[in-house]
């Protein structure tokens, strides 16, 4: 998880200091623009609903979405939508990759390329 993790604490801290300066100003270049982005759709995917516990095996592989850019062109509405399918669909079709997650305790070059393919095939499908 501190794998996964490790640069979301960073993107969301610079997130929330950009979000407080981007109130005042609209001239804002890619790169903020980006990043105020990626902030608003890792907010959204860090919302958990109350009594709904997630295995930290999960939690990886939907932190991984988010931080590796998947979800950057993703309507920040439909991330909730999102990562209900997407664990449902990982832990029916993928449950040996959560295995290997839980298992070795980090992602691995292996799993780092399966979890790539997994989400990437995921999203051409994903329609919300």
């Amino acid at each position: 998880m501190k794998q996964v993790a490790g640069s979301m604490k960073l993107e969301l801290a610079q997130y929330r200091e950009v979000a407080a300066f981007a109130q005042f100003g609209s001239d804002l270049d890619a790169a903020t623009q980006q990043l105020l982005n990626r902030g608003v759709r890792l907010t959204e995917l860090l919302k958990q609903g109350q009594y709904v516990p997630m295995a930290i095996e999960e939690q990886v592989a939907v932190v991984y979405c988010g931080v590796r850019g998947f979800l950057d062109k993703m309507e920040p509405s439909k991330i909730t939508t999102f990562e209900k399918e997407f664990l449902q669909h990982i832990k029916t079709s993928e449950k040996s990759l959560l295995e290997s997650i839980a298992k070795e305790g980090k992602i691995t070059d292996e799993t780092d390329a399966k979890l790539k393919s997994v989400v990437t095939n995921f999203l051409a499908s994903f329609n919300a």
